[in-house]
């Protein structure tokens, strides 16, 4: 099966406006249910770490019920992390295709997002590494990897910072 780049870009951008547009449940049914989200943190090494069970990580969901609840806590004003909700705009760059099998297709890609709270203005930036996975006519993200490169992180990350 061949992959159209021009409709693996769209979801992607998609994925990105519902995050603006603070349209959660949209944003969830992007995900499979299997979907593993990770956002591994950076050692003393200056490396990303690779084991989420034994190195720290900023952020890991084992299965969309992770992200269900992130949504659930956003949704309901259960997460002071969240409060007031920022504005964001992401920007999706780059977007490279790495290798097709099947019914999935590993893509990388780099990503810019600004998010504005309490007359300050933030930026996330980085490189994400997805896979997307076929289901209907739909492409859904399976697996989500997120590097994270910035330095200097002066507030509690969450799912719409990046």
């Amino acid at each position: 099966m061949s992959f159209d780049y021009q409709k693996i870009c769209a979801m992607l951008y998609r994925e990105a406006r519902l995050l603006d547009d603070r349209e959660w449940d949209e944003w969830l049914a992007c995900y499979t249910a299997d979907v593993t989200y990770w956002m591994p943190a950076w050692d003393d090494d200056d490396r990303p770490t690779d084991d989420h069970e034994s190195q720290i990580s900023l952020m890991y969901y084992p299965d969309r019920g992770g992200l269900e609840d992130r949504v659930f806590r956003i949704k309901t004003e259960r997460s002071g992390a969240s409060m007031p909700e920022p504005r964001t705009s992401h920007n999706v760059t780059n977007v490279e295709v790495l290798a097709e099998r099947d019914n999935e297709v590993d893509v990388r890609y780099n990503f810019n997002t600004l998010n504005h709270r309490y007359k300050i203005t933030d930026q996330f930036f980085g490189t994400i590494f997805v896979t997307l996975r076929k289901v209907d006519d739909a492409l859904l993200i399976s697996h989500k990897k997120i590097l994270l490169k910035d330095d200097y992180i002066r507030q509690v990350l969450d799912v719409y910072h990046v």
